[in-house]
């Protein structure tokens, strides 16, 4: 028996790479004897830099700063062609790096993830892809614009406030100081989000709240947005505000695809095809996926979801190993899983589940291989 073990990361607990080395540690100790190809996933969003440099690559440490203008460390990934960063957004300007009573999208910046591209660009980089995904930001990308170079001004000169309760004042916008090497680099967004920048399902309506809109703030964000992205229409000759895909990330795509260029693409077939995904599935028996939460965000084109499709195209059966569930089994049968197995043993405080994350993904991997080997037996 094959297994390919193809988890994505466990919000707040694992690693994708943490995750498929738990399963893989079950399915060893159930002595089924099975080949096991571990291939880490991701779709764009958190664990999107480790799933691309599981293999081999290496990493730079870039200072940067947080959402809050806070000064941290961030790493670029370069992958081994020589030619390709990965940058993922989250590491810069993403939810996890700040407490709960800290999140406010009026004011949070994605000016350190515009640092961590410059750091890309620097190293001569010719293709960049930007992960994106656990942002804490809904500034249309304007803080990564403005550390790249781009002025964005108000009425009196001045440059605009960080965060999306800046973008409302934004009067002109100045690129003389944005460095022409974009113009010989391929930019490509990788992400699984096809909501637009703006309007009912846009980045403001949508994401907001998670990161920490309140219910009144949503349409002064989504006016900004709106605001930004006419006056780049008008000034710059983009239009960006409905397009699909750009309000991924708070959209940070409308921005960087407005004065970068580039493409979006779906985060999860991007890591696939780069590891050698479907190769692995003409000889599989079984894909073993997971995630934290299983919703129905997985269903509209989440990382597993992706595994689990792709594997229905080789005849390969998918089952997805999860901290929680929450959506009906018969849709995710239908999108592709032939089975989800939620991983908790028991009631218990999230704190503790976060915390045993490792440990409970071990022994449901581990009951799951003692029912392979029935099937095997058979």
């Amino acid at each position: 028996m094959k297994i390919i073990v193809a988890p994505g990361a466990f919000k707040h607990s694992l690693t994708a790479r943490a995750a498929a080395e738990a399963i893989a540690s079950g399915l060893t100790k159930s002595e089924l004897g099975a080949e096991l190809i571990i291939l880490p996933i991701a779709d764009g969003g958190n664990g999107t830099l480790d799933a691309f440099l599981a293999d081999g690559g290496e990493r730079q440490s870039v200072p940067v700063v947080d959402p809050l203008d806070r000064p941290i460390i961030a790493p670029v990934g370069f992958l081994s062609d020589g030619l390709t960063a990965v940058v993922e957004m989250a590491l810069a300007s993403g939810l996890e790096l700040l407490r709960p009573e800290e999140l406010n999208p009026l004011i949070a910046t994605t000016y350190g993830t515009g640092l961590l591209l410059k750091a890309a660009l620097d190293t001569g980089a010719k293709r960049i892809i930007v992960g994106m995904g656990g942002s804490a930001t809904v500034d249309a990308g304007a803080g990564a614009l403005q550390a790249l170079g781009v002025h964005l001004l108000d009425a009196n000169g001045q440059l605009i406030p960080f965060g999306g309760g800046g973008l409302s004042a934004l009067a002109s916008i100045n690129t003389t100081n944005l460095d022409p090497r974009w113009h010989d680099v391929e930019l490509i967004i990788a992400s699984d989000v096809t909501n637009p920048a703006v309007g009912p399902d846009g980045a403001a309506a949508v994401f907001g709240p998670q990161k920490g809109a309140r219910p009144e703030q949503i349409p002064l964000l989504d006016a900004g947005i709106s605001h930004f992205c006419e006056v780049i229409k008008t000034q710059i000759g983009v239009d960006i505000a409905h397009r699909e895909g750009t309000g991924a990330a708070g959209a940070l795509s409308a921005g960087l695809l407005a004065f970068l260029g580039g493409r979006i693409a779906s985060g999860v077939d991007l890591l696939l095809d780069f590891n050698g995904f479907n190769s692995h599935l003409a000889t599989a028996d079984l894909v073993i996926t997971g995630e934290g939460q299983m919703d129905s965000q997985t269903i509209s084109g989440k990382g597993p979801i992706g595994v689990a499709r792709r594997a229905r195209e080789h005849g390969v059966p998918t089952i997805a190993l999860v901290g929680s569930l929450n959506t009906t089994d018969q849709l995710l049968h239908e999108a592709g899983m032939q089975a989800v197995l939620p991983i908790m043993t028991r009631p218990m405080p999230l704190a503790d589940a976060l915390r045993d994350a490792s440990t409970l993904l071990e022994s449901a991997a581990l009951r799951l291989a003692y029912v392979l080997q029935i099937t095997k037996r058979n």
